[in-house]
């Protein structure tokens, strides 16, 4: 049996990422991948000759090379990547739109939203600002109960309507529960979205993506694809090993699993429908991606880089009764960043909420038929906001929750992962631990810094060479 110092289950960002700081201190180290490329929800595919990228509207935790405290300078050091070479692009703007007209701009100034919020909520512009001050004393990874941040935002605005646009971005991008936000999260997705803001590689996620594969591999790292955990083998509280689909055992002495908490029980036997459900997420999505002429933009609205829009009232963030919500969403211009080269062509792409059951239960005949049905019904509601775009659109694909779930293993087709985290990143075995977004860490600088976290916390604190 081949054995390894560090087995990592998933060659997703965070998996990369561990992979890279534990090879750079000399061990041995095996990254397994069910797919045939990495990047787990962040990867790439090609079509018709072109590249399109899976997961990446825009990364968050924008800072300049200098800010040496940022997460994303801190995440280049942990790796030894150079940041002053990572070339990016910050977003030109981004919006929120709610019923009755209502709009808030935000840039990666944070100035630009204390203004705005000035401009359409003058009565509580003043608390606004204290938010702010509470949100930066506030140390989001101590320890501690679920915490309502909308009972926590009600209080503080004393405002619902400006409540729920602030969480409305900050659930899309990386909240798990249904309803409400625990606090401690609010607080991180606050920081890296509203202070610190949006940005992209100057590159594709391709290039990204490769930059940490190649530092990965030069440091003695190795990687296998189409490599699928089937299960774990134990002995007195410690994984011994894991056994892939193909039947092919492989040891280690310590296990990460960026797998996500549900299929580590799986991993583990410890797969009891109640626990599992206690543990899977329920908050899933549909993603629509258009290619149209580049000469068709300029028609759009095309200030912003990404729109957040919710025309139901009341808000409340949650899996849908129906297949797809399409009054609520996520539009992203992904050409919309500052100093971005712009081609013939330009993206349109758009998420909704989706229903995992209501996908999970089609078969094969009706599945299509219903991709198409609800790609219609999003071009009818978005074409009101951005102008109208489906007369002109030369490619179109679309991912649902069965997509999500096939290709990056997260049950239900939960992106987000579990509503319970896993902060300590500890599991009922001695030498097993989790990482990514069932951490609670999110967002692609989220992501890697859970996985380098965790080796700082546990695995280089107990490996021996």
């Amino acid at each position: 049996m081949v054995s390894y110092d560090h087995i990592i289950i998933g060659g997703g960002l965070s998996g990369l990422a561990a992979g890279i700081r534990l090879a750079r201190f000399g061990f041995k180290v095996l990254i397994l991948e069910q797919h045939s490329r990495p990047g787990g929800l962040n990867s790439y595919y090609y079509r018709q000759g072109r590249l399109f990228e899976t997961g990446l509207h825009a990364m968050t935790n924008f800072a300049d090379p200098g800010k040496k405290d940022a997460p994303l300078n801190r995440l280049f050091r942990q790796l030894k990547l150079s940041r002053k070479a990572f070339a990016t692009l910050q977003q030109q703007q981004s919006t929120i739109l709610f019923p009755g007209d209502r709009s808030l701009r935000f840039t990666n100034d944070p100035q630009v939203l204390i203004d705005e919020v000035a401009r359409l909520f003058p009565e509580s512009a003043e608390r606004f600002r204290k938010l702010v001050d509470l949100v930066v004393g506030h140390d989001p990874f101590q320890p501690r109960p679920f915490a309502s941040a909308r009972k926590i935002l009600t209080k503080e605005l004393a405002n619902e309507t400006l409540a729920d646009m602030l969480l409305w971005p900050l659930m899309m991008y990386g909240n798990s529960c249904e309803h409400d936000m625990d606090f401690d999260q609010f607080v991180i997705m606050f920081q890296s979205i509203f202070l610190e803001g949006f940005f992209r590689p100057e590159g594709t996620i391709k290039d990204f993506i490769d930059l940490l594969l190649n530092h990965y591999r030069d440091l003695g790292g190795e990687i296998r694809y189409l490599a699928p955990v089937k299960s774990v083998t134990q002995d007195a509280g410690r994984v011994r090993s894991v056994v892939l689909a193909s039947g092919e055992e492989l040891a280690a002495k310590f296990f990460l699993s960026t797998a996500g908490y549900p299929a580590t029980l799986v991993f583990l036997g410890q797969d009891d429908p109640s626990r599992l459900d206690q543990y899977s997420g329920k908050m899933s999505f549909v993603e629509l991606i258009y290619l149209i002429p580049s000469e068709i933009r300029s028609k759009l609205r095309a200030e912003d880089t990404i729109i957040f829009y919710n025309f139901d009232s009341p808000f409340d963030y949650c899996c849908p009764d129906e297949a797809v919500n399409v009054n609520c969403g996520v539009i992203c211009f992904p050409e919309n960043f500052q100093d971005l080269t712009i081609g013939n062509e330009c993206q349109v792409r758009v998420t909704h909420p989706a229903n995992y059951h209501h996908w999970k239960k089609l078969s094969q005949d009706e599945y299509y038929p219903m991709k198409s049905l609800w790609a219609k019904r999003s071009e009818a509601v978005v074409g009101k906001i951005i102008g109208n775009y489906s007369q002109n659109i030369v490619y179109q694909d679309s991912f649902t929750p069965i997509t999500i779930e096939r290709y990056t293993g997260k049950v239900n087709g939960a992106i987000y992962g579990s509503p319970e985290k896993i902060r300590d990143g500890r599991t009922s075995m001695s030498n097993l631990f989790v990482a990514g977004t069932d951490q609670g860490y999110l967002g692609i600088v989220g992501a890697m810094l859970s996985g380098v976290t965790m080796v700082n916390q546990h695995l280089l604190q107990t490996s021996e060479h």
